[in-house]
C-alpha cells in the first residue's frame, strides 16, 4: 500500500523490527516519527530515512516508556504539533530483564504494556480526528504461556530469574489492550495485535550469556519480523476489522485467557495507575 501523505509513529523504531518497519513505511511514502529514549539512539535510522527520502520523511520523538511522566510529556509534545496520526505502531519492548520502572511497576509490564497504554490513550483523540487510523500492537505468541494477569505481581519487582514469565504476561496485556481498545474506541480507528515471529533483535540483549547468542541462531531477521506489522498497518483488507490477533500475516485465535472480562479489568486498573 502506498503511504504517501500518511503520518506514522513507531515506538522503538531505533532498532530491530521497529527500525525495519519505519524504514519500509518511509520507503512507501509515509512521514515517520521515530519514538525512543534519545536522539542519539534514533540518529542512525533518522539519517537513513532522511538521506533516502528527504528531511521531512522522519522526525524524532523522545519517549521513555519506563517513566510515565516522560510518556505524558511525549504525547503532549506530539499533540502540540497539530500533526495527525494515521498509524500508531506500539512496537517497543524488552524481554529477559528484571527490575521495576520509575513508577514501581514490574519492568516488562511497565514498559511493554503500561507505558504504551498511557501513550496510546493520550493520543486517542488525535487518532480519531485523523481517521481512518490504525493502532498496531506488537505482542508475541509468548502470551499463550501466561496463566493470566496477577495484578499484585505487576506492582512488584520481577520474580523469575530470566524475566520471561513476566514478559509473557506483558504480551498477554498487549493482546487484551488491543481487544479492549477496539471495544471502546469511537470513530474509524481499528486495532490489531500480532506475533512478529521470534526475532533476533535487541529485545533479548539482557538474556544471560551464552543464552542470547545461541538463541539468536534460531531466530528470524528484523526484516522478516516486520512483515506482519506492515500487514496490520497498511493492508486494505483489514480496514473493516478490529481487535484481532495476527501471526504470519494471517488472523489467529489468541489465548483463551484473553477474555473481555480480563481486558476490561486490565483497562480499568491501567487507567487508575496512569492517572496524573
Amino acid at each position: 500500500m502506498d503511504m504517501t501523505g500518511r503520518t506514522v509513529i513507531v515506538t522503538g523504531a531505533n532498532t530491530g523490527i521497529g527500525r525495519a518497519t519505519a524504514t519500509e513505511l518511509a520507503r512507501r511514502g509515509a512521514r515517520v516519527h521515530v519514538a525512543c529514549r534519545s536522539v542519539e539512539r534514533a540518529r542512525p535510522v533518522l539519517d537513513e530515512i532522511t538521506g533516502a527520502h528527504g528531511p521531512d520523511a522522519a522526525s524524532f520523538l523522545a519517549l521513555d516508556l519506563s517513566d510515565l511522566a516522560s510518556v505524558r510529556v511525549s504525547a503532549e509534545r506530539y499533540i502540540a504539533t497539530g500533526e495527525p496520526i494515521h498509524v500508531l505502531i506500539d512496537n517497543a519492548g524488552l524481554a529477559g530483564q528484571r527490575g521495576v520502572t520509575t513508577d514501581g511497576f514490574e519492568l516488562a509490564f511497565g514498559v511493554n504494556h503500561l507505558g504504551h497504554f498511557l501513550f496510546t490513550t493520550l493520543l486517542a483523540d488525535t487518532l480519531v480526528r485523523s481517521a481512518p487510523a490504525r493502532v498496531v500492537m506488537v505482542a508475541s505468541d509468548a502470551h499463550f504461556q501466561a496463566p493470566g494477569v496477577d495484578f499484585d505481581a505487576v506492582r512488584r519487582r520481577t520474580v523469575s530469574r530470566t524475566g520471561l514469565a513476566e514478559y509473557g504476561v506483558s504480551k498477554l496485556c498487549n493482546v487484551l489492550f488491543a481487544q479492549e481498545l477496539a471495544r471502546r474506541t469511537t470513530g474509524d480507528v481499528t486495532t490489531y495485535a500480532l506475533h512478529p515471529g521470534v526475532i533476533a533483535s535487541d529485545i533479548w540483549r539482557r538474556l544471560p550469556w551464552p543464552v542470547e547468542p545461541l538463541a539468536k541462531l534460531f531466530m528470524k531477521s528484523p526484516q522478516e519480523g516486520m512483515r506482519t506489522s506492515l500487514y496490520c498497518a497498511t493492508d486494505p483488507e483489514l480496514s473493516g476489522v478490529s481487535g484481532r490477533y495476527y501471526d504470519d500475516c494471517a488472523e489467529r485465535a489468541p489465548s483463551e485467557r484473553a477474555t473481555p472480562e480480563l481486558g476490561a479489568e486490565l483497562w480499568e486498573r491501567s487507567a487508575a495507575w496512569t492517572e496524573s
